[in-house]
């Protein structure tokens, strides 16, 4: 049986081969390590399973998803009123949000509602990998940004060449960013939307991990720079700040157009998002702050231990602020895939090799630290004693 041209053009999901090498070491009888994937292990907050039990009991919530592709009104309102109190971000939540099935289905959505086929979309290199598949799978043309060390990893527009940046109808941005960690300021998000609406680019600022910086980084949003809403829509989640990545809830918010397109694409796509599952997320918004403040303490120290024990090994280097990942330089000599195999090989540690990210990749590695803390620190003694200098 023959299967689509399009989908010869994209490579194999990351997390799904890290996932099958995982498996079969396991059945090998070898005690895997993985620090590859970015899955919180903590449990979801008492309140919020509490609130789908009791909602999930309700008949009227075994019917089709109040507002079915929109989400309900009473969801989209408290990311209204979440927006305003933690990014000061005003929102209209009739035509300016949009209920999400995880924010991955927002970035898929969003090329449809945008790209024609053969429109060049901008990406960052290093980039988040599903990005690329959603670009190729709506039959655009991904065209990769660098973004490296020297520029804190953010895209230097002025490098983007003007005949490419004509020909350009969308782009992706994703800070905190995946996989280097490294946070956007306010500066750079002004020239952001300047650069947009020079060229009439369409900008999808995937923002999941904004609650999740550490000591001295602010929390920023896209929509708080000046004509955001003009330019573009910033997709978010309730998967990190609120260890719900199982729970698949997210939004779209910003730009009524571009919510609107999305909107269809998802009316004639998807159901709509189980109506328990949006009130435990409302619940989550209004009474679980303590719970992020929880979750970055517990990252935080993690961080400490890998970044102590990496210098142990002759690896010492200036982490950005952003995300539960570390985006770890490999040690001189090395390639990103010959250390990471390394790894595995004499340690059983899992990580993701920098070039899974990009070419420009090539030279790190990123490291997760959501995995519970004894096991976090067996991979970081096994790494000690194989790479101690």
């Amino acid at each position: 049986m023959k299967t689509a041209e399009r989908l010869k053009k994209i490579p194999p999901y990351l997390f799904m081969e890290l996932r099958k090498k995982i498996n079969k070491a396991k059945a090998d009888g070898i005690d895997v390590i993985s620090l590859a994937i970015g899955d919180p292990v903590e449990a979801t907050p008492d309140s919020i399973i509490d609130e789908l039990c009791v909602t999930a009991r309700d008949p009227l919530n075994h019917r089709y998803p109040t507002d079915e592709e929109k989400g309900m009104l009473a969801f989209r309102r408290e990311v209204a009123k979440w927006y305003e109190a933690r990014y000061d971000v005003t929102l209209n939540p009739e035509n300016e949000i949009l209920g999400l099935i995880g924010s991955k289905e927002g970035c898929h959505h969003f090329i449809l509602a945008r790209v024609n086929p053969g429109d060049t979309v901008l990406m960052t290199d290093p980039g988040y990998p599903a990005y690329r598949a959603s670009i190729l799978i709506g039959e655009g043309v991904p065209y990769n940004v660098p973004i490296l060390p020297q520029n804190n990893y953010l895209p230097v527009f002025a490098d983007i060449p003007t005949d490419v940046a004509k020909k350009v109808t969308a782009m992706f941005l994703n800070y905190p960013n995946n996989p280097t960690g490294a946070c956007a300021n306010m500066y750079f998000l002004n020239e952001l939307v300047e650069f947009a609406r020079t060229y009439d680019i369409a900008v999808c600022y995937d923002n999941p991990y904004s609650e999740i910086v550490f000591a001295g980084q602010e929390r920023i949003s896209f929509l708080m720079a000046k004509g955001a809403k003009d330019v573009g829509i910033e997709l978010n989640s309730l998967s990190k700040p609120f260890n719900m990545c199982g729970w698949r809830l997210g939004m779209a918010c910003g730009n009524p157009d571009l919510i609107a397109a999305i909107s269809k694409v998802k009316e004639n796509t998807d159901s709509g998002i189980f109506n328990p599952i949006q009130s435990a997320g409302i619940k989550a918004l209004q009474k679980e702050e303590p719970f992020i403040k929880k979750m970055i303490t517990i990252y935080g120290k993690r961080r400490e231990l890998v970044l102590k024990t990496l210098k142990k090994i002759g690896i010492n280097f200036n982490p950005p602020k952003g995300t539960f990942y570390l985006w770890v330089p490999v040690p001189k000599g090395m390639t990103s895939l010959e250390f990471t195999n390394r790894l595995f090989d004499k340690t059983a540690v899992v990580v993701a090799a920098g070039t899974a990210y990009g070419q420009y990749g090539e030279g790190f590695i990123r490291i997760s630290l959501t995995v519970p803390d004894k096991r976090l620190k067996e991979a970081m003694d096994r790494i000690e004693k194989e790479f101690k200098q």
